[in-house]
């Protein structure tokens, strides 16, 4: 049987290593995790233990191997219009406040994942334009990225399965923005599919290239990272916002004492960040 155990101090090196290569904090007593997210790695690349396979994907030259270590480290949990109040706050006060600057906004969901967020945003900049008619009249573009190719390819494809589909979308938006396949399962329709442009990024890399934005949702993912990756994403987040610009972070999340650069909004509903 593989030995699927790591010692501590091969442990605290995965560790550092994840965390320098990804800003992914493991924190301790996570064998479990590294144990299965890594399993049907050892079998692909035929390693006999989890630390071989560990001390490998660390080694100069083994950039796959290491690419799809840090893949397998990351987590993908998301669904359809998730927490309900950003996506009503992208609509009221983001578009109304935007839709009349006279150019075409531009919205990144950042670690978008298997593409539900960025989906749900083009889902509703299309409810916005019906109830807003002539409001967006140069329309938007949404870039969604993320550090996993795999996951990315997926999203591209909007092909979901009958349990994603399950997850947070009413029964007048699954018949509106979405086409039939069997066993329950369905594919986002083309109008919605190419509101959207897939492209791998890494938080931890610098952003000049994606351009800048109007807005940025990074939901949920910042709690994985340390203090000092979280100071270095919302910088950067803040240099790629335009003036005003409004950047939507987790429920869970705060940039308290993190950055100085955004004002802090508060709405019923919720909070939004908005670029000074």
């Amino acid at each position: 049987m593989a030995n699927k155990t790591l010692a501590n101090n091969e442990y605290q090196a995965f560790a550092d290593f994840l965390s320098q290569h990804s800003g992914i904090v493991l924190g301790d007593n996570k064998q479990y995790l590294v144990r299965s997210r890594l399993a049907p790695l050892m079998e692909q690349y035929q390693h006999s233990t989890l630390a071989e396979l560990v001390h490998a994907s660390m080694q100069m030259g083994q950039h796959q191997l290491k690419t799809d270590v840090i893949e397998a480290m990351t987590t993908n949990e998301t669904f359809w219009f998730r927490d309900v109040y950003p996506f009503e706050l992208f609509k009221a006060p983001i578009l109304t406040d935007l839709a009349g600057q006279g150019r075409r906004l531009r919205i990144w969901s950042a670690a978008c994942s298997s593409g539900q967020e960025p989906y749900s945003l083009a889902m509703s900049l299309q409810e916005f334009r019906l109830r807003n008619p002539g409001r967006l009249m140069q329309g938007a573009e949404i870039l969604a990225t993320d550090i996993d190719n795999q996951i990315l390819a997926q999203a591209q494809r909007g092909e979901y399965d009958a349990l994603a589909m399950a997850r947070g979308l009413t029964e007048e938006r699954r018949r509106q923005y979405f086409e039939a396949m069997p066993a329950g399962a369905a594919r986002v329709k083309p109008e919605i599919r190419n509101a959207v442009t897939f492209r791998r990024a890494n938080l931890l890399d610098s952003y000049v290239l994606l351009g800048k934005f109007d807005v940025i949702f990074c939901r949920n993912v910042l709690i994985y990272f340390s203090p000092e990756s979280k100071r270095q994403i919302l910088r950067q987040f803040a240099a790629a916002l335009n003036p005003g610009g409004y950047l939507m972070l987790g429920a869970s999340e705060s940039m308290a004492n993190l950055c100085d650069a955004f004002e802090m909004v508060r709405y019923p509903s919720g909070i939004l960040y908005r670029k000074r």
